[in-house]
């Protein structure tokens, strides 16, 4: 599992995977923010967990399971959240500005995005989000 060697967790919060993104991917919890929520997309993404994925995509929005499959030559190195605005625990909806670092094919590359979440039957989806 790509996590640094003491075990922290891939969404570069500094706290250790099962303390973290760990309790969402497994269903133990769910994010209570836009930008936990955000963290613990980022980290299926890095584990390659395309159910989660799907699972925390917005229904109206979501693509197919299978397009969300894991590109093996692509290896996850890091996120920065760059500003978050509502998606708190007693928002409905929320946005957050991120960069996601990853190697694909020897190049270094970037997502910038600008995500917007909502909240569903007391859960927070990724809905969509605007960037490269």
């Amino acid at each position: 599992m790509p996590m640094t060697a003491n075990g922290q967790c891939p969404c570069g919060s500094g706290e250790r995977y099962d303390d973290c993104c760990g309790l969402y991917h497994s269903r133990r919890a769910s994010p209570p923010t836009a930008e936990a929520l955000m963290r613990s997309r980022y980290s299926a993404y890095v584990l390659g967990d395309a159910k989660y994925l799907y699972r925390s995509w917005d229904e109206r929005t979501r693509p197919s399971l299978q397009s969300l499959r894991a590109t093996p030559q692509v290896s996850w190195l890091g996120l920065t959240i760059d500003c978050a605005e509502a998606g708190g625990p007693r928002d409905d909806s929320g946005v957050v500005a991120f960069v996601a670092r990853y190697m694909d094919g020897g190049q270094v590359a970037e997502v910038r995005e600008v995500s917007r979440f909502r909240r569903v039957r007391g859960r927070w989806v990724y809905v969509d989000g605007e960037g490269s």
